[in-house]
């Protein structure tokens, strides 16, 4: 096979690599032009078509000198949706060399149970998949906890009972949403106001209320309540070892 000068080969088989086939394999095959199968490529990149070859781009210096390029290794997936407009005789080119490819594979040694060191590398492995799976988990709680709440709840809610749902104190939670941007209070008020953007967010309400006073002037309050989205934000805001806390 041919070396470039990275020291890969053309086409990547050994050991437990996956097997991948180059653009530049790929244009002699088809009998293109290599800049055309890139072009191909980049634009079926562009569209999201290809998902498994994207960051395989890498240099290439043909054998006996020639101007350096630039190829992509694709798999098997992506190199068959690349030729499928190609002509029948064609894409069967491609089709049989994979083929090949597949059988030239070595097959993957057995795992030795005897071997000590076998064993603890597979073990460390396992161990390690195992851990990351916990974390993986544990960082999904909050938010999982967040909804359970949410989805047994309807309407909007003042603060307080906000706080109660997310079992903190309200006075933590106004504060919080204070200097979080979710609201503020303007000089003089008595009554904080949502961020327009966390309303337009579908996170907060205003809720205004009127009345008389006995003098026949008029009065407004108005009231910030969360909607349930806000709700599920702030679920995720304190997670459950923040609100035992």
């Amino acid at each position: 096979m041919t070396q470039d000068n990275t020291s890969r080969p053309i086409l990547a088989t050994a050991g437990s690599m996956p097997i991948t086939m180059s653009t530049r394999e790929i244009a002699d095959l088809v009998e293109a032009r290599h800049n055309d199968v890139i072009e191909t490529v980049e634009r079926l990149f562009a569209k999201e078509v290809l998902r498994e070859s994207r960051k395989t781009l890498r240099p290439y210096s043909p054998p006996g000198g020639g101007r350096p390029t630039n190829v992509y290794d694709l798999t098997k997936r992506d190199t068959l949706v690349v030729v499928a407009g190609y002509d029948d005789a064609l894409r069967a080119r491609i089709i049989d060399r994979w083929i090949e490819l597949e059988a030239e594979r070595p097959a993957q040694p057995a795992i030795n149970p005897a071997d000590p060191r076998t064993m603890l590398a597979v073990f460390t492995h396992l161990q390690e998949q195992v851990d990351s799976l916990s974390v993986q988990v544990a960082e999904l709680k909050p938010a999982a906890a967040a909804l359970e709440r949410i989805a047994e709840s309807h309407g909007t809610f003042c603060r307080s009972t906000a706080a109660k749902n997310l079992q903190i104190p309200p006075h933590t939670l106004i504060r919080w949403m204070r200097t979080n941007g979710w609201t503020f209070r303007r000089p003089g008020d008595k009554d904080d106001l949502a961020y327009q953007s966390k309303i337009a967010g579908g996170l907060l309400e205003h809720k205004v209320t009127t009345g008389q006073r006995p003098d026949g002037s008029e009065w407004s309050s108005t009231q910030v309540r969360v909607t349930p989205k806000g709700m599920t934000a702030l679920g995720k805001a304190f997670p459950p070892p923040l609100q035992a806390a």
